[in-house]
Order: C-alpha cells, then structure tokens, then sequence
C-alpha cells in the first residue's frame, strides 16, 4: 500500500491500566488489537522517555485495515494533568461511521462524553463532531464526515470507527508551529479560521462567544495537523520525570525521506520492527510546541 507524505500513521496515548483502555478501544469501538507487550528500551529512549522503557503497551488498527495505529501505553496519571488546558497533542479527530451510535455505550466502557453528537444548524457541514475522554484523560474525536471541505478532502469511514484523520495541536504560537511543520517537515500551510471554540472555552471557563483561530496544515488535499492558539492561561503540559506527556502524548507522521527533515532527532533514525513500522525508519523529534513528533520513513 502507498502512504502518503504526511499521513497521519498514529496516535499514542498514556493510560493508568491498559487492560482498562482496551475494554474502551478494542471491545467497544470496535478496533482491531494487533500488537501487546512490553515498550523495548531503545523505543522508549528515542522518544526521550526512557523510565517507559517496559511499560505495558497495545497497538489497534481501524478493521478497515487503513494505514493507522492507535498506542496505548500505560504509565501512572499524573494529578496536575488536566485535557486541553496544556500546550501539546489535544485530541485526535477519528472518523467514523454512525455517530449517533456512540452516546448510548462509550461511558459503560469507561469513556467520558464531553460533547455529544451535534448537526450544525443553518449550514451544511462537513461532518458531525463528537468528543469523548478515555481513561488516560486522552480526547478522541468520533466524527461522522458528511461532506469534504473547500480545498480538502476528509475521509469516509470504512469501519465503525475508522482512522485518525486530523491531529490537534495546541500551542503557544500558532504562527511559530505552523511554520515548523511547513519549513521542517514539508507540509503545507492552509486556511485559518476563527471561531467560538467550545472545547477550549470551557476548559478555560471563557465566555460561550470567545473567538479562537486555527490553522489547517496539510498535504495537498489531505489535512493533517490542526494548530490552536490557546489563552494565556495555558501551561507547559505536567508530566511525570522522562515519561510521556499524560493524555494524547505523540503522534507519528510519514515522510519521504528522513535525511531531508530539518529537525533534531532525540536518538539517530533507526529500522524498527512491530506492526506500525515493518522494518522502516522512524525517529522522533519535538515541535514548536513542546510535542513529541515520530517520523517513519515510507520512501522518496
């Protein structure tokens, strides 16, 4: 199968007990396990979070069979970890095919809904958009695409819950990440849009009608990494001494070609083995944000 440069190849996120979250993702969303065990220590060493060398991890795939991971790995929660009023991964947007289906049985599976299913009223949207929390306090979007947006195209579920198809970023200067990702890594810069972010004003208890503007980076078509701005009051993500960030913690990207990024690799580009990499290189850097950004090289 052909990737794409800058498809989004997975989302990670940490949780208090993996056994947990998988009565979350795989028996109710329905993904497909593939991969459990034990984070090798030259893994975790090249994500600069060498204490999760041997943490308990689970990798699930879409049943679609679409190029996309989800990781869970478990580490202790850290109590001054609070969604979406830290800099970092925010949430990964998933597509998915009902999501009017949703609202009756996450919560029995240990996800808290946070905003329900909502058509937008008096246009024609291009999806309906649900956010839920998992265990790890991660945000996972379960938005159902109606329609493709001017300029891009989303896609269509092909499993009851299907790929990741936008990563959020939020950040300390919007403008700043945006041009990392262009200059760094390639990618293109899209529309912004301003809005009354309803996610972000009540996280940080803003009036409903505060504004916020966005900024798509894509590829082509194809949108990948939304970027935030965030209020003032936003703080450095807490995280426990050399592990991951709590809640959504890295996302992996793929490139052409490595030796053409322009970033600094924690630990040198290496071939690694497991269902997401299949014996590519991959590396991980950090982005104007303070996220962890994984590279895997999928060819020139």
């Amino acid at each position: 199968m052909s990737i794409a440069h800058g498809t989004i190849l997975g989302g990670l996120s940490t949780v208090p007990n993996l056994e947990t979250a998988l009565r979350g993702y795989r028996d109710c969303l329905g993904l497909e396990l593939v991969e459990q065990g034990a984070l090798d220590d030259d893994l975790a060493a090249s994500w600069g979070c060498s204490a999760n060398a041997g943490s308990p991890y689970a990798v699930l795939r879409p049943r679609s069979g679409e190029p996309c991971w989800f990781r869970l790995v478990e580490q202790p929660a850290h109590p001054n970890f609070q969604p979406t009023r830290s800099y970092g991964w925010a949430a990964f947007e998933c597509t998915v095919e009902d999501v009017w289906r949703w609202p009756e049985v996450v919560e029995d599976a240990g996800f808290q809904i946070v905003g329900p299913p909502k058509k937008l009223e008096n246009i024609e949207p291009a999806f309906i958009p649900m956010q839920v929390l998992g265990t790890g306090r991660e945000m996972v979007y379960l938005n159902q695409v109606l329609n493709d947006m001017p300029g891009t195209d989303l896609p269509r579920a092909n499993s009851a819950v299907d790929r990741i198809f936008i990563v959020v970023l939020a950040t300390p200067d919007r403008n700043a990440s945006v041009a990392w990702y262009t200059d760094r890594l390639g990618l293109t810069r899209g529309a912004d849009y301003t809005l009354p972010y309803s996610m972000i004003n009540n996280a940080f208890g803003l009036p409903a009608e505060t504004q916020t503007t966005i900024t798509m980076v894509s590829y082509g078509k194809m949108p990948i990494v939304e970027v935030d701005d965030y209020p003032a009051e936003a703080t450095t993500r807490a995280r426990h001494q050399d592990m991951l960030p709590p809640g959504n913690a890295l996302v992996t990207l793929a490139v052409r070609n490595l030796d053409v990024c322009d970033v600094e690799w924690i630990a040198p580009p290496s071939a690694r083995k497991g269902v997401l990499y299949e014996g590519r290189r991959a590396a991980t850097t950090i982005g104007a944000g303070g996220e962890l950004v994984e590279c895997v090289e999928v060819g020139r």
